[in-house]
């Protein structure tokens, strides 16, 4: 890992806790972009492991790259997620403690496929035998048979996770993998019955229609038809581009075999599937639920919406318990069956959902984030403890670490009988109305004066502007989220519990009847509510993972647009924020920056001291020791343990690896010589080396001065190799301290000299252009949504056709310097009328048809107002004591970033554009006001709103 030290520059440091300014965020950000840049997708922090996902195929992952992994020093090598897995293989044998990799992230930032890769180490490099390969193949098949049943194409990610598993993997004592085990959390069941806009039911439903043969289909009463199925149009997208149905389901069905299952299960199986398709296209008559197929016959009297909630409850429930079956029956699959080795080791793989913030956030996301709150908080621990045991362990002070313990905001969500749990469970089963306004007004009474908790009802002004009457905010670690209460009761309830007794009673499908457990059914007593059963599970996973010694692998996702390439530092910043990143190198970084045992540190660095070159014969400790004083480090930048040297700061390691770099050209300089002056001559530059190097920080004399000129001549070299291709290129070489203010002049010079070059090139119309685009970069750049979209796209002097020929007349010698068709909508009513927007040399001139119907000169306009969001809806605002204007303009453009860049130009209101998140409030004329209301949606849609104000709802292009 020490020797990429020597291209920081250029591709960063392999560990963010040798950033010199590990506080600072942007140093964070600049870091992971030069990696992220160079294709090296990994970087540490301590023994964390941060994966960027690249969108497309690197060539890291072949069997020599499993090879290069295989038994090697986690820091030998480069980061990677094969050292995270053979560091786990390798602690699990040699100190005999089971493992656990914890990876987290959001959806679509590369969980699913590192876990993957983790399996396939293993696969590919632990011992094996017949019985060994049949127990790899379960393993890695039993990943499409959860994928099908359990992933689903969202917005975000076309094979996202909506469960959360932890998997163990079991070894004997030879360190083959002999068995493992499965836990499923919180499968998203609301899927089952309802897709948002974009996105898909579970990739299963698909797949069997598009892939089963016809007779399947047939026995099954299926079409051939996903656009037949009220359960698989919801999202309007029953097939994707990106996804081969077909080809899929090949790979299931075989899974299926390969992980232990015969073909009457598969076929019944199968029939759950085709039910819970069918229970979807049920007419539900008023007053009665009537629910016929061959897996159930049940009548009850209910009003129209408790028959369609009903009917929903019931597909939700069978399906996710028929999801916890086929999870048992993979468990049996890959259960580890001989008696002669009862206590194997493990290695547990945990992929669960990150943190999430959606514009709508709900019961979903208020588990989810409960679960990450919990990991954050263990993660947090875990990380302290290791540090301070391993400073205890090499006999150095430890000095305990400043940190936010989040255990308040665990606590508010699962305390007994004052948590929201609590409170939400006793509202779901009190007698009476309970609703959930009911359950927020609890929330309210109950702990409604926690510093971590707020609602419409008890927040500030300024917070209830963006709060909704139906919302209550829980201030996370990783930032506040607002939940929306509604839905919070039925989907913590079992609604068709009772039905459901009766339901299974009938059904003469094993499967289903195996989902259901018998004791169950016979008690009358309600089981424990959705919530109740997370809060149990995730106890016992927090118990599993605390038995384990943890490693973490944090997936970052670096563009929502799913491009290779392409670095969105403003999504990018929001996920390092949710995933605790900087908190966790600012709790690495509180002691020292880098250890390292004392056979590695001297084997390294040995030939930068004349008293350990070649060989050093004493004490590894007194030999570190000798060498660290003959480089001049001062005690307060490192400390010596039993079997590990501490380096407090980055810079003192970065300048011992520049030392060994020069001392390499030396060395490889004293070879090239004559054999009989090589060793008289090599002994003599080395000394000069060394002396040279001992007295670098001094003034120019004759110890130094062969050393400096070397030094010198070095850069200048390496310079003119390195030279930046382009304008836009910033990189340049880490100049030597006697030449930091030539190295700057030099720079500057030659990026004036690019510049001018790249200037004398362009043609005035480009030039023209380019200007335009730097006045659209400073008004619009990082503040609204549509900005980047806009980018690619040339300005242009007139979007019509043509301009009736009256209109120009009426101008007269008046310039036309850009046009485009608006939409202007009326004061009274917010009608929309089409309208032409021209721009002159004076003025900006509203035009219909062959008609000026408004004028404001430049010089009156008071400013420009237009959202952060994608629509092209803006405000002109005009004096309220101008006789001539009716009050201010509301238009809405196509080309909103042309058009208000133009405006911007054209009246040198540049600084006078508003960039405005909420709401506009503008001046409708004889003293009035007006509000436009902006807010994000899945479609465009500018209307008038109840209140009477106008209504901007837009979709979100780009992540903010």
């Amino acid at each position: 890992m020490e020797s990429a030290l020597t291209a920081r520059d250029r591709v960063g440091v392999q560990d963010f806790v040798l950033l010199e300014n590990h506080t600072s965020e942007a140093a964070f950000m600049e870091n992971l972009r030069k990696r992220f840049k160079e294709n090296l997708i990994y970087t540490y922090i301590g023994s964390v492991l941060v994966s960027v996902n690249p969108y497309k195929d690197l060539e890291i992952y072949t069997k020599n790259h499993m090879e290069r992994y295989r038994g090697v020093n986690f820091y030998e090598v480069s980061p990677h997620i094969y050292a995270v897995s053979d560091n786990s293989y390798r602690s699990m044998r040699t100190e005999r403690k089971d493992q656990c990799i914890l990876i987290s992230g959001e959806s679509g930032a590369g969980k699913t496929e590192a876990s993957k890769k983790i399996l396939q180490y293993y696969a590919v490099t632990c011992p094996a035998s017949d019985q060994v390969e049949t127990v790899k193949d379960r393993l890695l098949q039993s990943n499409p048979v959860l994928e099908a049943f359990g992933n689903a194409k969202t917005l975000r990610n076309d094979n996202s996770s909506r469960f959360g598993k932890y998997m163990d993997i079991q070894f004997d004592f030879k360190g083959a993998p002999v068995g493992g085990h499965i836990l499923n959390y919180l499968l998203e069941k609301s899927r089952v019955v309802h897709q948002n806009h974009g996105e898909r039911n579970f990739h299963i439903f698909y797949q069997l229609i598009e892939g089963a043969e016809e007779d399947l289909l047939r026995r099954l009463g299926l079409e051939r038809n996903p656009q037949q199925y009220q359960y698989l149009v919801k999202g309007n997208c029953p097939k994707v581009s990106s996804i081969n149905d077909r080809s899929d389901w090949k790979v299931v069905r075989k899974a299926l075999s390969v992980v232990g299952f015969n073909e009457d299960e598969v076929e019944e199986l199968l029939n759950i599937i085709a039910s819970v398709l069918h229970l979807g296209n049920i007419h539900v008559p008023v007053g009665t639920l009537l629910l016929l197929h061959s897996v159930t016959h049940l009548k009850s009297p209910l009003n129209l919406e408790q028959a369609a909630s009903a009917r929903d409850a019931l597909s939700k429930a069978v399906y996710g318990r028929t999801f916890t079956w086929l999870v048992n029956k993979i468990n049996v699959s890959l259960a580890y069956r001989d008696e002669t080795y009862k206590n194997a080791s493990v290695i547990g793989l945990l992929d669960i959902y990150g943190f999430e913030v959606f514009q709508h956030n709900s019961f979903e996301q208020f588990c989810i984030n409960y679960c990450n709150e919990k990991l954050q908080q263990l993660f947090i621990e875990l990380t302290l403890k290791s540090e301070q045991d391993e400073y205890e362990a090499e006999g150095i002070t430890w000095e305990p670490v400043q940190y936010f313990n989040n255990k308040i905001i665990c606590d508010l969500v699962e305390e007994k009988f004052k948590g929201i749990i609590s409170i939400l469970d006793e509202e779901c089963l009190r007698p009476g109305d309970a609703s959930d306004i009911t359950f927020l007004e609890k929330l309210e009474n109950t702990v409604g004066g926690h510093a971590h908790l707020t609602t419409h009802k008890l927040a500030d002004g300024k917070t209830r502007k963006v709060m909704g009457r139906e919302e209550f905010r829980l201030l996370h670690y990783a930032g506040e989220v607002n939940y929306n209460v509604n839905g919070f009761l039925d989907k913590n309830n079992d609604l068709l519990f009772r039905n459901l007794k009766e339901v299974m009673c009938m059904s003469d499908n094993k499967i289903l009847t195996q989902c259901f457990d018998r004791a169950e059914l016979k008690d009358n007593k309600r089981p424990e509510t959705a919530a109740t059963q997370f809060k149990t599970s995730l106890a016992k996973l927090m118990e599993i993972l605390m038995s384990k010694e943890p490693s973490y692998v944090r997936c970052i996702k670096p563009n929502d647009a799913k491009q290779a390439g392409r670095f969105d530092e403003v999504l990018i910043r929001h996920q390092v924020k949710y995933l605790g990143l900087m908190e966790n190198l600012r709790v690495r970084r509180a002691g020292f920056a880098y250890r390292r045992h004392y056979e590695t540190f001297l084997q390294r660095y040995k030939s930068l001291c004349p008293e350990t070159w070649p060989s050093w014969q004493g004490k590894l400790a007194d030999g570190v020791s000798t060498l660290v004083k003959h480089l001049g480090y001062k005690p307060e930048e490192y400390k010596l343990g039993r079997s590990k040297i501490f380096i407090r700061f980055p810079k003192t390691l970065f300048a011992t690896e520049d030392a060994l770099e020069t001392r390499k050209h030396s060395l490889a300089l004293s070879r090239s010589l004559p054999v009989f002056l090589s060793v008289s001559l090599s002994a003599c530059l080395s000394l000069r080396f060394i002396k040279g190097f001992i007295y670098r920080h001094n003034e120019r004399c004759p110890e130094n001065e062969y050393f400096l000129d070397y030094v010198r001549y070095s850069f200048l070299m390496k310079l003119r190799r390195n030279l930046p291709k382009t304008v836009l290129d910033k990189s340049w070489p880490t100049p030597p301290t006697a030449l930091i203010e030539a190295s700057e002049q030099l720079r500057k010079l030659y990026m004036q000299n690019m510049v001018w070059s790249y200037c004398k090139r362009i043609n005035p119309e480009w030039k023209h252009q380019l200007e335009q685009k730097m006045v659209a970069s400073e008004i619009f750049k990082n503040k609204k949504d549509n900005y980047p979209q806009s980018v690619p796209k040339l300005f242009v002097g007139t979007r019509l056709k043509e301009i009736n020929p009256k209109v120009l007349q009426s101008l007269g010698s008046e310039k036309m310097k850009y046009a485009v068709p608006v939409t202007k909508y009326d004061r009274k009513g917010y009608k929309a009328r089409p309208r032409q927007l021209l721009l002159t040399s004076n003025s900006a001139v509203i035009v219909e048809e062959a008609k000026l119907k408004q004028r404001i000169d430049y010089a009156a306009l008071k400013g420009i107002s237009v959202s952060s969001l994608s629509d092209g809806v803006f405000v002109l605002h005009v004096p309220t004591e101008d006789k001539k204007q009716k009050g201010d303009v509301v238009l809405q453009s196509d080309h909103i970033i042309e058009t208000l860049t133009k405006v911007a130009i054209c009246a040198d209101k540049v600084n006078s554009i508003n960039i405005n998140q909420g709401s506009i409030t503008f001046t409708m004329g004889q003293g009035k006001e007006g509000i436009i209301d902006f807010t994000s949606g899945s479609e465009l849609l500018v209307a008038k709103a109840k209140n009477g104000h106008l209504s901007v709802t837009a979709p979100r292009l780009n992540s903010r």
